[in-house]
């Protein structure tokens, strides 16, 4: 781990600028969702969708593609550097985008979507790779939270511009706006990022060192059962995503104020890990993260409780899944640093893993929860709590059954 102060995180880069950069990178996979969910119901009327649930699938096959192909960008990274292979996922994420503002199908709009989750996947390995090559422990986690505090903007921000884009123009322009928000961060990347992956920890591209690697993560139970940990409960937000436009707007009837609702919550998991951020260095991943995961469960089934009792008035609904958002964010900037904390000498490796395992479970959870739609709250409600209860079993096995003991001294 390469020793930073707070001035200077990486080469030619404040600890700002760094920040923001790996935030931006993140932001890559959150604009790719969520700009898009005021134009989910034009997307399908136009291209002759007639169930309303399948439209979600604009959403599942992305995260698919991006999470399949995380297993193959995380090695690749630990072979030839962080750099190049992000700047081949930016480019294939990009060029997709492009394609897809003249596809004239929804099943090949959903094809591109996929191959544009595969590009994607590199931002989403090889950034957290890269916060790992230059911080470690606490200082990970610290740094981790303020990342997803900017990248907790872009869920504020973008429902906001995709309504606005589909006042003034129609769905395409969407993807027109995708792509150049990749190409820009891809210019970024050319021009300001260097590398960050100490030559001595390459590791050949071969089937035995991939094979190898992969062993060192799944074999080590805390790395493992807090990734577990973090994709269940990461279901629980995916399937909020997939059905959010029909639960504000469908049974609540917002109308245009919802990308307002839907902003205040991801601004309420910008505020958490803002809070988690100030707080961290001084009482501990554990302390915070595991009173955030209670927490969570508690919402949760205050929630689901109030919903098979009857339908939930819009206050209390407003109250009790913002009060679950808020937890979320102190849960997962910290259980991702302890997933990844004893794996830095296969940070590419251990990054594509746990991806890969976060992605693809969370994102087929969430799409299971979203299917489950029935015109109420309820089974998203359900879903909530079924895998808060799930996280803490997985974060007890993580821990062998002691909550909020530190393993990482303050500091």
């Amino acid at each position: 781990m390469t020793s930073m102060t707070d001035e200077a995180a990486a080469p030619g880069l404040s600890k700002f600028q760094f920040i923001a950069l790996m935030a931006m990178l993140m932001a890559v996979n959150a604009v790719s969702i969520d700009i898009m969910l005021p134009g989910l119901q034009e997307i399908g009327a136009s291209l002759g969708v007639t169930d309303e649930n399948h439209r979600q699938y604009v959403i599942t096959a992305y995260l698919i593609g991006m999470g399949v192909a995380q297993l193959f960008f995380g090695p690749l990274s630990d072979r030839f550097g962080r750099k190049a292979p992000l700047l081949v996922g930016l480019g294939i994420y990009g060029v997709c985008a492009i394609a897809i503002v003249i596809v004239p199908t929804f099943g090949a709009l959903l094809a591109l979507r996929f191959v544009q989750g595969i590009g994607a996947a590199a931002t989403r390995v090889i950034t957290v790779s890269i916060v790992r090559d230059v911080y470690g422990g606490r200082r990970m986690a610290e740094v981790m939270s303020l990342i997803m505090m900017v990248f907790m903007i872009v869920p504020v921000i973008a429902p906001s511009v995709g309504q606005l884009i589909m006042i003034f123009a129609e769905w395409h322009m969407i993807f027109v706006v995708i792509a150049l928000f990749a190409f820009t961060i891809a210019t970024l990347v050319v021009f300001r990022l260097q590398e960050t992956l100490n030559p001595d920890h390459r590791r050949a591209f071969t089937p035995s060192v991939i094979l190898s690697g992969f062993k060192i993560v799944l074999t080590n139970r805390l790395s493992l059962f807090y990734t577990l940990a973090t994709s269940v409960i990461l279901g629980a937000l995916f399937g909020f995503i997939n059905s959010a436009q029909q639960i504000l707007v469908g049974v609540y009837g917002l109308g245009l104020w919802f990308p307002v609702v839907f902003a205040a919550f991801a601004g309420m998991m910008a505020v958490a890990s803002f809070t988690n951020s100030q707080l961290v260095r001084r009482f501990g991943m554990r302390a915070l993260s595991h009173a955030a995961l209670l927490g969570f469960t508690l919402a949760s089934f205050l929630w689901m409780a109030a919903s098979l009792y009857g339908p939930v008035p819009f206050p209390l609904f407003v109250v009790l899944y913002g009060a679950a958002m808020f937890q979320f964010g102190l849960i997962a900037s910290n259980f991702n640093a302890m997933a990844m904390e004893p794996l830095g000498h296969v940070a590419g490796t251990a990054s594509s893993v746990l991806g890969f395992t976060q992605t693809i479970g969370g994102g087929v959870i969430g799409a299971f929860i979203g299917q489950a739609f029935d015109g109420t709250a309820t089974p998203l409600a359900i879903g909530y709590f079924t895998v808060a209860a799930i996280g803490v079993v997985f974060v007890l096995i993580a821990e062998r059954g002691k909550l909020f003991k530190a393993h990482n001294p303050a500091g």
